[in-house]
């Protein structure tokens, strides 16, 4: 989880200073603090968490302590492929994330019939990678989402209209989802090139070849 530090400053012949850091780890809050602190002139001090929410120092720390266990630092790689003939899609989806200074990956694919364009694989294999979210007990934080689909992520982002009824459906579930887990996403388009590990899943699960990998990586 990456903090802000928002703190009042008030030295002894000047008026009050508001002062905000830049996004820190938590190994940066925690060598940071004290020092803060120890200047003597600190008249208030919040914490802002990447959702939003302000904290003051001991609520942040007992929130810490409360989620240590959970997932964060959570980063999703999704592509769909797509074959026009047999009406077939193959999803690829990869879920990066953390349990405290522990990091994890989970890749899966799957093999999808009656689809009609490429674009709705790409949705699914979105919807299925947020699923995979939910499996992990991720909620509530912030999650980056990056595919090599640009349309898709513009209409996610509400940039770009969807006119297709389809699409318009898969884009309500992804919402309804997105809601439901209170993920706050970040959407960033990517080449195919850095998408080559969700690439390479949506192209194993068209030949058949289904994956399913829930590993400890550091």
């Amino acid at each position: 989880m990456k903090v802000k530090i928002k703190w009042l400053y008030k030295g002894a012949k000047t008026a009050s200073i508001q002062f905000e850091s830049d996004w820190i780890s938590e190994d940066a809050f925690d060598r940071s603090i004290d020092d803060i602190y120890n200047t003597g002139r600190v008249i208030d001090l919040t914490i802002v968490d990447e959702m939003g929410a302000e904290w003051t120092k001991k609520e942040y720390l007992k929130l810490r302590e409360e989620i240590k266990n959970e997932p964060s630092d959570c980063t999703i790689f999704f592509d769909g492929g797509f074959d026009r003939e047999k009406r077939i899609a193959g999803i690829g989806m990869v879920v990066y994330y953390k349990i405290g200074n522990e990091a994890y990956r989970y890749r899966q694919n799957a093999k999808i019939e009656e689809i009609h364009t490429n674009n709705e694989a790409e949705y699914i294999a979105l919807y299925n990678s947020l699923s995979l979210l939910e499996e992990i007990g991720a909620h509530h934080i912030p999650c980056i989402i990056k595919g090599d689909s640009q349309g898709v992520l513009k209409q996610l982002s509400g940039e770009w209209p969807c006119f297709e009824k389809v699409l318009n459906d898969w884009l309500d579930r992804i919402e309804h989802k997105m809601e439901k887990l209170g993920i706050n996403p970040t959407f960033i388009p990517i080449s195919r090139k850095e998408n080559k590990e969700a690439d390479q899943l949506a192209s194993q699960a068209l030949n058949d070849k289904i994956i399913s990998s829930h590993l400890k990586i550091s």
